[in-house]
């Protein structure tokens, strides 16, 4: 099939490139121009750069709502779109111009966590598995017909980061099976339920400030879905930006004040958590490496001094 490839980042260079070495034949690409959003610096291979080496003409929008871009589409006659990773609506008259329509490729197990972030907030939710889907593209945002999808297991000490790069690795297999399946001519595909669909906004600076009425073991996998590169979850002590870079659920169970600096528990430093921490039945955050607002990393044990005091969200 002719391909038309919209897409940005990682995400959208690995489809690219598994359409690149499909049997399918990419003959436009649209790619946003480069961000300096601090989550759209990360994992930023360029969609533009891959097309370029492999002489495939690259139109770059913001939004693709442009007579010029729609004159240019046209021409370019696909079969289908496969969309990755584009950041703003894609109209209906550009999703259903080609003969096939759009293909979008999404990095949750759709229904759930469509939108944006999905895979750190299915961590900080404590979700079992992740995946990539592949759907096909209507009116509203990620709810179209499935039409491949594959998932893999959340460890139990998983990370973000650890998670991006084990479903990366399904762009290519769920890309290249879903046209598979449409290039034979396949039409009728998995709807999704939409009563099990949640849809998620964009994560910022509100969204990595520690709160500390959370559980500690949403606390926990909070810590783990902000791992490095994305930004880390932070706190105050003593009105001064602490970044909590690695820390677990405490053994013991701890009472008092949420954010209470309380006590050491083997490599941690013990802090009570939860809203309901006076009743003296919650596992605290046992925090065990943090960075200073000057940018000094160490052990929580080397930190914390003395106990007592208290870590607060805010200054």
């Amino acid at each position: 099939m002719r391909v038309v490839m919209f897409g940005y980042q990682t995400w959208g260079h690995r489809t690219l490139q598994a359409l690149l070495d499909s049997e399918h034949d990419v003959v436009t690409v649209v790619t946003h121009p480069k961000s300096e959003h601090a989550y759209e610096k990360i994992w930023s291979d360029s969609v533009a750069d891959l097309a370029e080496e492999h002489g495939v003409p690259v139109i770059i929008r913001n939004r693709p709502d442009d007579e010029e871009l729609f004159d240019l589409l046209k021409a370019a006659d696909p079969d289908i779109i496969v969309a990755n990773n584009w950041r703003t609506w894609i109209p209906p008259h550009i999703y259903s111009l080609p003969r096939h329509g759009t293909l979008n490729i999404h990095d949750s197990l759709l229904p759930k966590y469509a939108g944006f972030s999905p895979i750190i907030w299915a961590l900080i939710n404590g979700e079992q598995e992740v995946g990539v889907t592949a759907h096909m593209m209507d009116e509203v945002l990620d709810a179209g017909d499935i039409v491949d999808q594959r998932a893999v297991p959340v460890g139990p000490k998983d990370t973000a980061t650890d998670l991006f790069h084990k479903t990366v690795d399904l762009i290519a297999p769920v890309t290249v099976g879903a046209l598979a399946r449409i290039a034979v001519g396949e039409t009728e595909f998995t709807k999704q339920d939409r009563a099990q669909a949640s849809f998620f906004h964009k994560r910022s600076e509100e969204d990595i400030r520690i709160n500390w009425d959370w559980p500690a073991d949403v606390l926990e996998r909070l810590v783990r879905a902000q791992s490095a590169p994305y930004p880390s979850a932070f706190t105050f002590h003593r009105g001064k930006r602490l970044e909590i870079l690695a820390a677990t659920v405490s053994e013991g169970r701890y009472g008092g004040t949420p954010g209470r600096i309380f006590y050491r528990e083997g490599e941690g430093v013990v802090i009570v958590a939860g809203a309901d921490a006076r009743t003296g039945r919650n596992h605290g955050l046992a925090i065990t490496r943090v960075r200073t607002e000057d940018g000094h990393e160490l052990p929580a044990t080397e930190y914390f001094t003395s106990m007592g005091g208290y870590l607060t969200s805010r200054a």
